[in-house]
This record gives structure tokens, sequence and C-alpha cells, in this order.
């Protein structure tokens, strides 16, 4: 008689992930490497066997005994299942490779295997291209891109680019790194958040309907207890066409990478970081989309969850979730794109230091131990201030070969949570950045409309870093910008 699948508890917090799955929401993490040239899926299947099935994990399906999640190994595995080859119709070029990945976005991953696919794809533009579909319960998106950067090599031939191994001591995270912006050194966050789930869990809903209960856990420190209390009552973002109650079909698009360095430059010329000079493009774009279908943006705020990495960074090779959540205002109501930047600038040092990120895996933390209302009730506060779920990650900065295939570039999608309906992502590789979009089709149909308008919106601070006098000692006058380079 065979031997009983092994079976391991799975954390509360990778359990949230697990039972947050909702048919016009399913948590996976999807992505997409495209290749100037023809990939051997032979080839794929060998690299997927000896760098990622190197990971137990990956060989265990997530199930649920008697109301507990567990990890149970796969005794019939097979790797035919989870490296599925996959043609495109017609000219095979973005359009047909966009809509494939809009579909396999929202197609949900076999409960009863693994959940995982790669999905290689033939005679894309050219060349190839591979879909990556991995649940949200296996791991977060530091440690999957991590995972995925040990499976390429740094040429056709070898060696490995980043052999998957802890380092020997801490990287120092780059200037300009969006994560290194927020993280901040939290004594013993984890447990920080367990704490702050047990509260939950035993008070449950209640801390909700009455703010003012969120000093019950002032033993953690005011700070703690006045975020508690900010997020209870924090009102919804703007309305807009970007929220409501989304369907089960999805868009994806992304556009022209821009060079990295343009966006250093424009950024040291203007007094801000790569990451708000970016933020501000992606709000100077939705706001463009949105006037283009008649709304008014006067005043408009679109509010986005932004995922804050709260693992120490040697740790990043370990799998699992550990993960906060911050609320980033983008002030798409202002038209003037200096005034916008400078306002991202602001918002984004406004979460410096901020107890969000902790506060946040506590709640994700208590959604995956305790019953479903109160399960139900934290998924509505998260999302319901949210119109959107954004990422923004610094990728390697010199070309990676996958399968002997150099990959030309990258993009990927974590899911959008409750009733979200829109992520964006930005992503660096190989000196140039690339912006994706993924949205309810009910939303926005064309999110390839909002795409083109990035390019433009990053324009605009060119040249009015181009314009303007270099060397000043302050902002510049975002009036005086505008009129100098006709924006006004």
């Amino acid at each position: 008689m065979a031997a009983p699948p092994t079976r391991r508890k799975i954390s509360a917090v990778d359990t949230a992930w697990l039972r947050m799955d909702r048919p016009h929401n399913v948590m996976m993490i999807s992505g997409v490497l495209m290749f100037r040239e023809r990939l051997e899926i032979a080839t794929l299947r060998r690299v997927v066997e000896e760098r990622f099935l190197v990971f137990p994990r990956f060989r265990q399906r997530p199930a649920e005994l008697a109301g507990v999640a567990v990890w149970e190994t796969d005794r019939d595995f097979d790797l035919e299942r989870h490296v599925v080859h996959t043609a495109l119709p017609g000219a095979a070029g973005r359009k047909e490779l966009q809509a494939l990945v809009s579909r396999l976005a929202t197609t949900p991953l076999d409960p009863a295997r693994p959940r995982w696919q790669f999905h290689p794809v033939d005679r894309y533009d050219g060349g190839s291209a591979v879909v990556v579909r991995i649940h949200h319960c296996y791991a977060d998106g530091i440690a999957l891109v991590r995972v995925l950067l040990s499976m390429t090599d740094a040429s056709a031939h070898g060696p490995p680019a980043m052999p998957f191994e802890p380092p020997k001591r801490e990287p120092r995270a780059a200037p300009d790194d969006p994560v290194a912006q927020l993280m901040q050194p939290f004594a013993g966050v984890m447990g920080v958040a367990r704490k702050v789930a047990g509260t939950l869990v035993e008070k449950g809903a209640e801390l909700w309907s009455d703010p003012s209960k969120a000093v019950e856990l002032a033993n953690q420190g005011s700070a703690l207890t006045a975020e508690l209390a900010k997020l209870a009552t924090m009102g919804q973002d703007s309305p807009t066409r970007f929220k409501g109650k989304p369907g089960t079909a999805k868009r994806v698009a992304w556009a022209d990478p821009i060079p990295l360095d343009e966006v250093k430059t424009v950024g040291r010329a203007l007094g801000a970081s790569i990451n708000d000079v970016l933020l501000s493009c992606v709000a100077g774009a939705l706001a463009s989309y949105l006037r283009d279908k008649g709304d008014d943006t006067d005043g408009v705020t679109l509010r986005a969850l932004v995922p804050v990495n709260l693992r120490p960074m040697e740790k990043a090779y370990k799998l699992g979730n550990q993960f906060g959540l911050v609320f980033l205002e983008l002030p798409i109501g202002m038209e003037n794109p200096v005034a916008r930047l400078y306002a991202v600038r602001e918002n984004m040092r406004s979460l410096r230091g901020s107890y969000q990120p902790v506060l946040a895996l506590g709640i994700l933390a208590a959604m995956g131990a305790g019953p479903k209302l109160l399960q139900d009730t934290l998924l509505t506060i998260l999302a319901r201030n949210a119109s959107a779920v954004m990422t923004n990650v610094p990728g390697p900065q010199q070309p990676l070969w996958l399968a002997g295939a150099r990959i030309d570039g990258l993009m990927f999608w974590v899911p959008q949570s409750g009733d979200i309906g829109v992520g964006v992502s930005i992503i660096s590789y190989d000196g140039k950045v690339q912006f994706g979009l993924i949205t309810d089709r009910g939303f926005c149909p064309d999110p390839a409309r909002v795409i083109e308008r990035f390019g433009g919106e990053f324009e605009k601070l060119v040249l009015t870093a181009l314009m303007c006098p270099w060397g000043h000692s302050g902002d510049l006058d975002p009036e005086r910008a505008a009129r100098a380079v006709g924006a006004a």
C-alpha cells in the first residue's frame, strides 16, 4: 500500500491568500517573459525540473482538511501538466499575446494539482514567450522573483546568473529602490503582526464598527494604535470608472520600455526619486484616459494598495508571504505635471516609518486564522478604500537568458483583492523601465489606451527638465515650469 501524502500546516498569512480567491479576482501572480529567439520547450522543462523543483513546495498542492489548510505532496506529480505548450493565433504579435495573458489571468489553476504553470508560446513576434502563473499562497513577489531569477543564466550557455542560495551578507538597497523607501527596521515584525492578528481574531469586526476600540492595541505602542484607528476610519477614494463591482473578464497591456538612465536624469533635475517620477507618470496617464472618456478629474484622488517587503533581504530565498501594504494616494486631479510629481513625492514621504505595513500583515494573518465572516470583513476593509494595486520592482540591470534564449522583456502582475479591478506594474530590466496594466473589462476594456499615455507623461517631465534651469537649490515653481514648457 502506498504511503499517505506528506502534509504540513500552511501559515496563517499564506492561508489568507489561499482563501482569498474570488471568481472576479483569482489570487495568482501572473507574468510574461519575451524572447527574440525560439525557446526550446524540452530545454525549458529541464530547467524547471533542475532549478524550480529544487523547492519541494512546488511539488505540493494546498488543500483544506477539516477546516485546516495544509501543504500536501502530489504523489502523481507530472511536469507536463505544469509546463504546457501554448500557441498564438493569427499574427502572433503583442495583441494576441496580451489576449492570451488576459485569459490565463482569469483561469483558475487546478486545485487538485500544485498551483503553478509555465506556458511556453511559439512564434511570438518572430521569437517566443513564456507566461508564468503561480498562486499567491506559495510566496510573495519578492521570493518568487528571486526563484525565477535563479532559473536564469548570465549567457546563452551559462553560468547561472543568480544561483539560489542565501547571500553571505545582506545586500545594500539602491538609493532609488522604492521598497527601501518604505521599509523600516521594525523589530520583531512577525511577533507584532501575530499579536495584532490575535487581537483581531478575538475582537472580530467589533474593532471596525467602533474604531475607538483600537485602543485595546495600545500595548503595541501609540503609533500602531493610531494606524489601526486611521485604517478603520479611512474613507473611500474618489469614485471613478475604475471603481465598482468587477466581472470575471480582464484585459492586460504593456508599454514600450523607457530608458532607465533618462528616468534617473529627470529625477535628479527635478529633485525627485525614480519612483516619484514613475508614479507621477502613472497618475498622469490614468487622468488623461479619464478625461478622454469625458470624466471630470478635478480634485480626484485615486488610492492604490502598494505591497511593502517586510522580510530581511538575506531571507528573500525563503518561500511564503511576508509583506505588508500601504495606501498610496495618486493625485490624478492635478493636471500640472510638476505639481503632480511633487504631490506624489510628498505622499511617498508621508508613508515612511508608517506602521501600515505591519498592521496589514497582521490583518492578513487574522484573515487566515479567523472565521470566514472575519475574513470577509477584513478583506472588505482592505479593498474598499482603494481602486488599484500597484507594484514597482527594480529588476536586474544586465541581460539574462532562460533555457538558452535571451530575455528581451518581462512583465508581471500581482492579483487584485476584494473588488479591486485595476493592477499597475512597473519593472526595470536591462537598463529599461516597463509599465504594465491589468484591468477589469467592465472598468477599462482598453488598457492599451492608458498604457500608450505613459510615454507622453514622461516626455512632459523630460521637457520640463530640459527647459528649466539646473542646479536650483529647491523645488521648481510648478506654475513657472508649466508655462516654460507650454503645459500650463
